[in-house]
């Protein structure tokens, strides 16, 4: 049910950010408040039975219902934003994307060794974004023990490349 409404409210927007991508473009269901309310409860119940310390979400879109999930679950959210956004002493992380690459940063204090890490992004495509995330997470010696979606392109085998660093993976609707 949650699968179709996703679908049925994302917007395809095609040659963004270069030609030959088909964008999914999450915009119009920020515009529904139900439809939020519904994935947010919607990743909750998938996340039942993981002892979840922090949430960190992955800029820009992984923050909007990363931070919702963090409230849901009532635990910390932790931003991992592209270089240069973060005003206090960072790590880095370069990372492949499917049209191009980056450099993602996490605050040196975010996180406290040992603690058990659910890193969320709101689409999952080639995994290489969430990789970079997932090996932030490790450089501070926290564990990431799941990673969460609304959207999978499971054509581009993202879960795959995951698999040696998150040992669940969670989506909402898959393409």
């Amino acid at each position: 049910m949650i699968e179709a409404k996703i679908k049925q409210t994302v917007r395809d927007v095609l040659d963004f950010p270069k030609p030959g991508i088909v964008f999914k473009d999450i915009t119009p269901i920020l515009k529904d408040s139900v439809l939020c309310g519904e994935i947010t409860a919607a990743l909750v119940e998938q996340l039942q039975g993981l002892d979840i310390d922090v949430v960190a979400g992955i800029e820009s879109r992984g923050f909007l219902f990363g931070m919702l999930l963090a409230q849901a679950l009532k635990v910390p959210f932790v931003p991992i934003r592209k270089a240069g956004k973060l005003p206090f002493k960072t790590i880095q992380q370069a990372c492949n994307l499917e049209y191009g690459s980056a450099v993602l940063e996490l605050h040196e204090d975010a996180l406290l060794p040992g603690q058990k890490v659910l890193v969320h992004d709101d689409l999952l495509a080639t995994g290489g974004t969430v990789v970079a995330a997932s090996k932030l997470v490790k450089q501070l010696q926290a564990e990431v023990i799941g990673c969460s979606f609304i959207i999978a392109l499971d054509f581009l085998n993202g879960r795959e490349r995951l698999s040696e660093f998150a040992p669940q993976t969670f989506s909402l609707a898959s393409y």
